[in-house]
């Protein structure tokens, strides 16, 4: 059994924390939908590149259908995403995207046919519980307080609705893979993304593009662009070479490094209890992984 998936994970999950880290330092002071789309459109450059030199596959009614389904989810969800890390720190909203291997047991099963062990549902109830210790600084005002937290916690809610939806795209972004090629699947998908996303962002930054621009903040996104876009590669590629629920839980190994870079760069506070939480987390994606 090949375990370069496990390599290219966990370089997709490094390109994504390190993306969202320096992307949040613009978000401080700049428009959360601007910052998105500049992301996204720094990381064109090599998209592009990929689009033109990899062969286009045979396409069919499946990987039109996928694609279809996923484009509208995917820029809810990168609204969601980017709103999370503008109002909360990093270290609390980061974590609950462990949650989408959670989902994955499901919803990749109804997409794909995909089965995940015992091993695995063991895997489910770490990560549950790591999600508990995120907030145990509450504790004290009650034993229901960690969860109600959530919901306090406007940052927190949009996460764990990223987390769902990215559980969905993810099975369908396979299933496109399946019917096509994983470097073709992930350029077009997200120069796509990037241009239906577009007058979104200009609509909803419209009052801050021209002291965004005239500021030249948004040169600050480029570092994070190209990150991003050795995420979508490597993503693409390990997705390909094992099951959904798998790569994702390996990927969620950017919580930790996210969890770092909130301490590190921002001084974020109860890093000690959300950094065990975390931890605990990744227990479950080892149990996971390794199902």
């Amino acid at each position: 059994m090949s375990y370069s998936w496990i390599v290219l994970s966990l370089i997709s999950a490094f390109a994504l924390a390190t993306s969202d880290a320096l992307a949040k330092s613009v978000l401080n002071r700049s428009n959360e939908y601007l910052v998105a789309w500049f992301r996204l459109l720094f990381s064109l450059p090599l998209l592009i590149v990929l689009l033109v030199i990899v062969p286009v596959p045979e396409l069919d009614v499946v990987f039109y259908t996928a694609s279809g389904l996923s484009l509208p989810l995917e820029i809810i969800a990168l609204v969601l995403y980017i709103k999370a890390l503008k109002s909360s720190p990093l270290s609390l909203t980061l974590p609950f995207l462990s949650l989408t291997p959670v989902f994955l047991i499901f919803v990749s099963y109804v997409v794909l046919g995909e089965k995940v062990s015992l091993q695995g549902g063991a895997g489910v109830l770490f990560i549950a519980a790591g999600g508990y210790i995120l907030n145990l600084h509450e504790v004290r005002k009650g034993w229901l307080e960690p969860f109600l937290a959530v919901r306090r916690e406007k940052g927190s809610v949009f996460m764990i609705a990223v987390a769902m939806i990215y559980s969905i795209t993810s099975s369908l972004g396979k299933m496109a893979i399946e019917h096509s090629s994983p470097l073709f699947f992930g350029s077009l998908y997200f120069v796509t993304v990037t241009i239906v996303f577009a007058p979104v962002a200009l609509w909803f930054g419209k009052g801050d593009i021209r002291r965004f621009v005239g500021g030249r903040r948004f040169l600050l996104l480029i570092v994070p662009g190209i990150l991003y876009a050795v995420m979508i590669v490597s993503h693409m590629i390990a997705i390909s070479l094992t099951k959904v629920a798998y790569m994702i839980s390996l990927k969620r190994m950017s919580l930790i490094i996210g969890i770092i870079y909130g301490y590190l760069l921002f001084r974020e506070k109860h890093i000690r209890e959300r950094f065990s939480g975390a931890l605990l987390m990744f227990t479950g994606f080892v149990l996971i992984v390794t199902a």
